[in-house]
């Protein structure tokens, strides 16, 4: 049986776009842009909800990146894992998350390198504690395969090679 909205055509915010050989692409960057909003807002109120009520979702992001692994953590590294072209973006969250105590800065040979702090590592737990309290649970319940979670992750870091060709392309018109 066809849904009445069936018929409507992809869901998109550019028709214009969307007129092309490929609407679905659109269709994606619709939804891509939805997400990303979306999960930039759930960071925050995440990361305020754990007591760090003054980050950003770029600080968000490096904070996490740099806990990862207990490892101590290069700006060049942070911004290749991230996909992050402009490193001032990254080092002006570093600095910042140094000045709330929550980073520390170190050195490895010559190379400046940032490690968490004790409140750093304090931070990320509420956040993760959190997370699995209001946001893991809530997806569980909507029944979602874990497996098809993890295609649906793989479609979209393939994609972004596409997007970062295309950028590179573009920027040599």
């Amino acid at each position: 049986m066809m849904h009445p909205s069936d018929d409507l055509g992809p869901i998109v915010s550019s028709g214009h776009l969307a007129s092309g050989a490929m609407p679905a692409l659109s269709e994606f960057e619709f939804a891509l842009t939805m997400t990303v909003n979306a999960f930039h807002r759930w960071m925050l109120r995440a990361m305020t909800a754990a007591g760090v009520p003054e980050l950003t979702p770029m600080d968000v992001l490096v904070l996490h990146n740099v806990n990862h692994r207990g490892k101590a953590k290069r700006l060049a590294d942070i911004c290749l894992v991230l996909n992050i072209e402009d490193t001032h973006l990254v080092n002006y969250s570093l600095k910042k998350l140094e000045r709330l105590k929550l980073l520390k800065s170190g050195r490895k040979g010559k190379e400046k390198t940032v490690a968490i702090t004790p409140a750093g590592e304090e931070a990320c737990k509420r956040y993760a504690q959190i997370r699995e309290q209001l946001l893991v649970k809530s997806v569980l319940a909507t029944g979602v395969d874990p497996a098809r979670l993890s295609e649906i992750a793989a479609a979209m870091r393939s994609l972004s090679g596409q997007y970062d060709q295309a950028a590179r392309a573009a920027a040599s018109l």
